[in-house]
């Protein structure tokens, strides 16, 4: 019995962790370019809406899912057109995109099935598929917790590795990351700051839709109303934790999928149920503080070496 509470515990932390994962790596690709990314939860509550309507209509989970990307991408440059082209403020343009997404995403749902709350009843989306990895799937505890995952969540890990590759051995990545240090001298040198911009939001914004096309299209099959529940801002907080590294916001953002099961297993107990949905975002909070201090301490640590 304690096997498989183990097995099925360590399971469902890889599965919570997916969307996470996508949301850092949305956030980390704008830390690493200099940019404040708060806006990962549209880009995922665009990529899942699209890709389910899309999904829907073309009776095809690759084409809803490619949809889901280029809807979060879109957004990204949506972001990219208000505060570079539009020199509207980072902050406020991606509060009125949180805020117009929210709504905007039930609209087009009204709009399109006159449903205001889940997708399911108007329209029949496809899922992306699960994968039982050979050979891996017949060892016991690890088989169980690491196979049969869907696609998505193994393509997290990928899109973590391949990303830290890209901004650290890449010419690309070594232009993303100059700018992110110092804008002016980089564009001194001949970098477009504003086309570095672009393809970080454009990026980031793919990243997330691939994280929204998970909770409609793998988590669930349907849209339902604010359904990325602040994922996206727990995934900017995982990015943060460790400075925009790929690998590590991926890490991170298991530590809050952890905390995220063990919220889905007091769910089954008589815990308060409030007081249980509360808990990833309270570790959310908890951790971000010992960070906080670790950081503090090592920076006064350094100014009185020196």
């Amino acid at each position: 019995m304690n096997i498989r509470l183990i097995t099925s515990f360590g399971f469902s932390v890889l599965r919570l962790s997916t969307p996470l994962i996508f949301a850092a790596l949305s956030a980390a690709v704008c830390e690493k370019a200099g940019l404040f990314n708060m806006a990962a939860e549209s880009m995922m509550l665009w990529g899942a809406l699209i890709g389910v309507v899309i999904s829907g209509v073309t009776h095809s989970a690759l084409v809803g899912f490619l949809a889901a990307v280029v809807a979060g991408g879109i957004t990204g440059v949506l972001i990219w057109v208000a505060t570079v082209k539009g020199k509207a403020d980072l902050m406020l343009a991606q509060i009125a995109i949180n805020l117009a997404s929210s709504g905007g995403t039930i609209f087009l749902l009204f709009a399109l099935t006159g449903e205001k709350s889940n997708s399911a009843v108007a329209i029949k989306s496809l899922a992306l598929p699960k994968i039982n990895i050979p050979g891996l799937s017949a060892i016991p505890v690890i088989g169980p917790i690491l196979s049969g995952h869907n696609i998505l969540t193994y393509g997290a890990v990928a899109a973590a590795i391949l990303l830290q590759i890209f901004i650290h051995r890449s010419k690309t990545g070594f232009h993303i990351r100059a700018v992110g240090e110092n804008p002016h001298a980089a564009e001194s040198v001949g970098i477009s700051v504003s086309k570095i911009y672009l393809l970080a939001w454009t990026l980031a914004g793919a990243l997330g839709g691939i994280g929204g096309a998970f909770m409609s299209m793998g988590y669930l099959t349907s849209f339902t109303k604010d359904m990325v529940a602040g994922r996206g801002y727990i995934g900017l907080s995982a990015s943060s934790m460790v400075s925009g590294s790929p690998i590590g916001s991926m890490f991170c953002a298991l530590i809050f999928g952890v905390a995220d099961a063990v919220s889905n297993q007091l769910q089954l107990t008589n815990a308060p149920a409030d007081l249980v949905l509360m808990l990833p975002y309270i570790v959310t909070i908890v951790v971000l503080v010992v960070i906080s201090v670790i950081k503090y301490n090592r920076a006064t640590h350094r100014v009185k070496a020196s």
